[in-house]
């Protein structure tokens, strides 16, 4: 979210296109030189925007010179690897998030408990390990479907192994979870859905499916 009397819009260094900040990723330089990712839009000094999406990401490295060279108007260091390194700290700030809906009281894991879940009452979301059995995941997916009413718009989650969620959690074995509706299940999906979107390039469509449109009109 955009601090008060902060701009909601900036421009990619890469497109070149406006867009709101929650499709961007705002980088600033460190005390060396060095560009790092401020995916929360804290630190201190000049920031340079780009497409929150891999392949945005991926081009501005390989074009550094241009992109943050220009932006920063200044001689930059890009580690190689900025796209993984992104993708890194989005993905732990998603695992944080889910260690927050268990303190919060959120969030119930094993079969049993899930499947119980589903039949008590409305469920924000499912998370499975990666490694989750087929036949696991249909089974609660039927109950899910029998017991939850379409319009709650439950989620599944099937991007961490066990070993992630194990040590989100503080437990071990977690292969199957429930997030119990409320604000901090909330925040985990949108982490969720912001590092997905990251991974599929989805900002990279909506801009280019926005700019279509205004060709056409």
């Amino acid at each position: 979210m955009p601090r008060k009397n902060e701009p909601t819009e900036r421009q990619c260094a890469v497109s070149r296109k406006v867009l709101p900040i929650d499709l961007l990723i705002r980088f600033v330089l460190d005390p060396e030189g060095r560009v790092v990712p401020d995916l929360k839009h804290k630190l201190p000094g000049r920031g340079v925007w780009v497409t929150a999406a891999a392949e945005a990401v991926a081009t501005a490295e390989k074009d550094r010179k241009r992109v943050f060279g220009r932006g920063f108007k200044s001689e930059v260091r890009v580690q190689p690897g900025l796209e993984k390194q992104v993708d890194t700290l989005m993905e732990r700030a998603t695992l944080q998030a889910l260690s927050i809906t268990r303190k919060a009281g959120e969030l119930v894991t094993g079969f049993s408990k899930v499947d119980a879940a589903l039949r008590a009452g409305p469920v924000a979301g499912l998370v499975h390990a990666i490694e989750a059995s087929d036949d696991g995941v249909r089974k609660l997916a039927a109950v899910a479907a029998s017991e939850q009413e379409t319009a709650n718009g439950w989620e599944i989650v099937r991007l961490f192994d066990s070993t992630q969620l194990d040590l989100a959690l503080g437990r071990s074995n977690v292969i199957h979870a429930a997030l119990l509706a409320g604000s901090a299940s909330e925040n985990f999906l949108s982490r969720v859905r912001e590092l997905e979107a990251f991974r599929s390039n989805t900002a990279l469509e909506e801009t280019s499916n926005a700019a279509d449109e205004v060709a056409q009109d």
